[in-house]
């Protein structure tokens, strides 16, 4: 059902410096920040030729970033986005063996344009993932 790996996120707390890293020190393409309301965050992708890097700063302090940086103070790998061909039919096969889908269930459109959803990671070996329609 999975597809390839879409990226892996991970949350910062200041989008600037974390960039830096990526871009001046390892000589990675990077994205431009792109705000996200609707996610509460500002993120920014780093291009590998396999995948990309999403860094994800909070918006504010209702963020469900703020809140994972507030347990989590250096940051870190905050989830796995995976993409499927259709996320329909993907969340109903998933509900349907007993995974928990997270907020009301219907998707919303992500940082790429494309619907995605979130599932419960102790559903998944304690890894929040992220499904994106492909």
């Amino acid at each position: 059902m999975i597809g390839r790996l879409n990226h892996v996120a991970i949350a910062v707390s200041d989008l600037d410096a974390a960039t830096r890293v990526y871009r001046d020190t390892l000589g990675a393409r990077v994205s431009e920040p792109l705000r996200l309301p609707e996610h509460g965050v500002t993120t920014v992708f780093v291009e590998l030729p396999n995948t990309k890097i999403e860094l994800l700063e909070p918006l504010g302090p209702e963020s469900p970033i703020a809140r994972f940086l507030a347990r989590n103070p250096d940051g870190g790998i905050h989830h796995l986005c995976y993409e499927v061909d259709d996320i329909i039919a993907a969340r109903d096969r998933l509900k349907a063996d007993g995974a928990r889908v997270l907020g009301d269930g219907e998707p919303k459109i992500g940082a790429h344009g494309r619907p995605v959803l979130f599932l419960h990671p102790k559903d998944f070996c304690g890894t929040l993932v992220e499904l994106e329609e492909a």
